[in-house]
């Protein structure tokens, strides 16, 4: 698969395989990643990238509002072929999530999101979201984002004392400021949401509900999370996280929102869609429907719930004292704790073979920068083939780094174990073969 950019591109050759060497020799705990089969490498990699084709696969029937498949919708011409694959990824989706509307062209679940909030409300508008140091999302109403640049963004979040959300503190918060929507999902919540929650408080105060689901996507799809589809009036998701597909975005929304989706994606905020992605997201999606697919979502949640068991076990405060899905937060403690911070144990784990982010906890005594605490996540290792058991040693291995972690030498060490136990579970063999 590499061996034309080998062979013409040498440069660019050994830092593609060493990334490779590296997914492969390293404990992958980041808990927005993940590994993509080899079909959705392909389709990623193919002549679909050649094509322009700005517009749907579809029109909307001017007698009834509907979409109609088999009717030119695009600008540019030559696209029938590349109609069906995304039809395919749009019928698809629907039918994982029950979802009326589908569109599968956002870049990014960022332009995702904007468009969402483009659909619902307009700029100046109050939103109720969730604080990113409890767990948000940068385009949840962050200053430097878009969404805190043109909206009114008011702020909720955990208690303080359970670190999870009070949803009778969010409904107050709801009923006080009177927002016009109200946004929910996480990108570091380690436990379940309740969508219909939110769904009654939006409704109690006239808001349109909007989630993001990105991170638990896969969960949702096979049951082990709260689907908020029916509840929400539009729901975003990236396509690689949980969902196991394509670096992307997508939107889900009712039907009387369609028109509108569509028309702040394709013109509103983006033009060309990457069909090459879309083709990979639509065979992402094939292998979401399949019974494997739903074993492996189980499997998630088992392993998170392991080592999260595993890291209390030696002695890690978690925050909200566990998960409900495939991420957990370790809580490092304050800047006067005299342990590390999170930027220091994400560079201490980096230098063991083991790959975390630095994430803030809730009511953070450190900036985000810096942050006191490091977010796991268990799609990745999951992928690979690893369960229970083996969850016991990967926190084994985070423990011995976090009694070492000035230690050059030790962590060297540390990287020569956890690199003879990831080869345990080959990743790519195929490929680094093909490589070498």
């Amino acid at each position: 698969m590499m061996q034309f950019i080998k062979k013409n591109d040498p440069e660019l050759f050994d830092a593609m395989f060493n990334e490779l060497k590296r997914q492969t020799e390293n404990l992958e705990l980041i808990a927005s990643e993940n590994f993509v089969s080899r079909t959705v490498l392909e389709a990623a990699g193919s002549v679909l990238t050649n094509k322009y084709a700005e517009g749907y696969p579809y029109r909307y029937s001017r007698k009834t509002g509907k979409l109609k498949y088999k009717l030119y919708g695009r600008y540019y011409g030559g696209c029938e072929y590349i109609d069906e694959v995304e039809k395919l990824a749009i019928e698809r989706a629907k039918k994982i999530y029950g979802a009326d509307h589908v569109n599968v062209q956002p870049h990014s679940g960022s332009q995702a999101n904007m468009a969402a909030y483009f659909s619902l409300v307009k700029p100046g508008d109050t939103v109720l979201s969730l604080e990113l140091s409890h767990g948000g999302h940068l385009t949840h109403g962050h200053p430097l984002s878009f969404s805190g640049m043109m909206y009114d963004i008011v702020a909720y979040g955990v208690n303080k004392d359970t670190e999870v959300f009070d949803y009778n503190e969010i409904r107050e918060l709801a009923i006080k400021h009177e927002p016009k929507m109200i946004l929910t999902g996480a990108s570091a919540y380690p436990r379940e949401i309740d969508f219909a929650k939110f769904k009654e408080i939006a409704d109690e105060v006239g808001a349109k509900l909007m989630v993001d689901m990105a991170h638990i996507a896969g969960l949702v799809a096979t049951g082990e999370h709260q689907n908020p589809v029916p509840y929400a009036d539009i729901v975003t998701t990236t396509t690689h996280k949980t969902l196991r597909g394509p670096r992307g975005g997508m939107i889900l929304c009712k039907e009387k929102f369609a028109k509108e989706v569509d028309k702040q994606v394709f013109p509103g905020t983006q033009g060309g869609p990457l069909e090459h992605v879309i083709a990979a997201k639509a065979a992402a999606f094939q292998e979401a429907l399949q019974d494997d697919f739903s074993q492996y979502q189980k499997q998630i949640v088992k392993n998170a719930q392991a080592l999260a068991t595993a890291l209390k076990e030696n002695n890690f405060r978690l925050v909200a004292d566990g998960t409900d899905t495939h991420l957990m937060l370790i809580d490092l403690g304050n800047k006067d704790s005299g342990g590390p911070s999170g930027k220091k144990m994400e560079g201490a784990l980096d230098k063991a073979g083991i790959t975390a982010n630095k994430n803030t906890v809730p009511f953070d005594s450190r900036p985000p920068f810096v942050a006191s605490g490091i977010r796991l996540g268990t799609p990745a290792l999951t992928t690979r083939g690893m369960k229970e058991k083996d969850m016991k040693q990967v926190a084994d291995f985070i423990a011995e780094v976090f009694q070492n972690y000035d230690d050059k030498e030790k962590l060297a060490e540390i990287k020569k174990n956890v690199r003879e136990f990831c080869a345990n579970f080959p990743l790519y063999p195929d490929l680094l073969k093909e490589g070498k």
